[in-house]
This record gives C-alpha cells, sequence and structure tokens, in this order.
C-alpha cells in the first residue's frame, strides 16, 4: 500500500500519487488504470475517495474513461494528422488545397442563411446582425478517422456582387477562391488559431475524449485594400491533429533615397 501523506482533501492526495505514477511512466499510455479496488488497496482509501480522484484526473485530461472497458491513461503519442495551412496555384491558375483530396465527406453540406454576431461582423469589418450565406460541412480523414468541422460565412453584400456565390455557397474553398478571382478580385488571406474547451455539439460532432480542447482556426479572404470578403472557420481536435505553416517572408518596400 502507498501511504498517502501529502496536504490537500483526500482524493486530491490519490490524485496526486495517481498523476506522479502517470507522468513517470509506471501507468503507462493506453494502459488499462487498475480496477477500483486495486486502488483502494493501493492507497488505503474508500471507493467514493478513489470515484472523486479519477474524475479529477478525467478532468485534467489525464485519465479517459471507456463505459465497460475501465479508465485508461491518455495517450501521449503524437497527432494522428498534420494539416499544411497553405494555398497553392496550378500553372491554369486555379487553386489546389493541401490535404484537400484526403477528407472525405459523410453528410451532405448544410446551406442556410444566418447573421453576423460580435465576433463575426468585427472580423468582416461588418455590423451585427448583417445578413450571410452560411455553408457547413463535416469532414472526415479515411486513414486516421480525424473528423473537423468546416465552415464557411459569404456576407450578402458579396453574394451580390459575384451571384454564383448566392446560388452555390457551399461550393469547396479552393472553388470559391477561383469564383472570386473570376469576378476581379486580387487575394490574400490570414489565419488565426486557437485553442478552446468545445461546445456540447461540437464534442459529439468530432467524437472527442472528455476533458479535449479543440483547435479552431479562423481564416479570412481578402479583396483590395485588404477588405474582408468571406470568412472559413475549421474546428478539430487538438489531441487528434497538428498545424504546419509554410512562412515566407513578406517583401520589404523599397526606401527612396533623397537626391
Amino acid at each position: 500500500m502507498t501511504e498517502i501523506q501529502r496536504p490537500g482533501a483526500l482524493y486530491q492526495q490519490v490524485a496526486a500519487a495517481i498523476r506522479e505514477a502517470i507522468l513517470t511512466g509506471e501507468f503507462a499510455p493506453d494502459s488499462l488504470l487498475p480496477s477500483e479496488a486495486q486502488l483502494m488497496a493501493r492507497y488505503g482509501v474508500s471507493r467514493p475517495t478513489v470515484r472523486n480522484a479519477i474524475a479529477a484526473l478525467r478532468a485534467e485530461g489525464l485519465i479517459d474513461v471507456r463505459h465497460g472497458k475501465g479508465s485508461f491513461v491518455r495517450s501521449d503519442g503524437q497527432p494522428a494528422l498534420t494539416l499544411e495551412r497553405r494555398i497553392g496555384r496550378t500553372t491554369e491558375g486555379k487553386f489546389v488545397m493541401p490535404n484537400g483530396d484526403a477528407w472525405q465527406e459523410p453528410e451532405e453540406p448544410s446551406t442556410y442563411r444566418t447573421h453576423t454576431t460580435k465576433d463575426i461582423g468585427r472580423l468582416l469589418q461588418l455590423g451585427e446582425e448583417e445578413a450571410l450565406f452560411g455553408c457547413d460541412r463535416l469532414l472526415t480523414d479515411p486513414g486516421t478517422g480525424t473528423r473537423a468541422m468546416h465552415r464557411t460565412l459569404i456576407p450578402f453584400e458579396i453574394a451580390e456582387a459575384v451571384p454564383l456565390l448566392g446560388k452555390e455557397p457551399c461550393k469547396p474553398p479552393a472553388a470559391i477562391y477561383w469564383v472570386l478571382t473570376q469576378a476581379g478580385h486580387k487575394l490574400s488571406w490570414t489565419e488565426t488559431v486557437r485553442a478552446r474547451m468545445p461546445l456540447p455539439d461540437e464534442r459529439a460532432t468530432l467524437q472527442l475524449p472528455d476533458a479535449t480542447p479543440i483547435l479552431h482556426l479562423a481564416r479570412l479572404t481578402h479583396g483590395a485594400d485588404d477588405r474582408p470578403l468571406i470568412l472559413e472557420e475549421l474546428r478539430v481536435g487538438a489531441d487528434r491533429t497538428e498545424l504546419a505553416f509554410r512562412i515566407i517572408a513578406d517583401k520589404q518596400p523599397r526606401r527612396r533615397t533623397g537626391i
């Protein structure tokens, strides 16, 4: 039996002891934890104390409880999928998306009308309650089973100027870029990434384990004068995915020298 001598509530002491066993490798990644009875005997505590300790470690993301199988140590392995965050073009001027061919769509995309929120309006430089076309699609990677949620938001103003976008707002991103360039727009992009805990519907759709954050990517397509044209959002489990960015140094404007 391991004697518990650390300060704090008893379940916190047990959680600290199990955490140390995980971090030192005694309980290996992907391994089944000892049963409740075994942990009770090991630490000399009651069943409720063990359950509270497991719940605390589950909330930390160290343990994954699989119904009917028990509690498992979460894997510390490398992400299953690398997403390249760049945009290419063919010699004909068409756009090519890295990883684009890898994704499958198990469901039909959902097209709808919506409006800007405060945050979306800020990104698109629009006020609140401005009309938008929306397209939601579920993506899956057949090799790893990784799921992602992709959303495209197109302001009505842009759709009116480029009617094909209003008729078919659920075109794939590369096709939307092509349509915008054919309408005379010279495009550039900015992208931000943040990690956050998922909402209940996101957790269910992405099939995420407990205490797993998501990566939330927001990509803005800009036109002339850096004007935002459309917004794309990609949400994917942070435990399954890593992002790879290709970085190119911007050309600095040539300095003028006086004569």
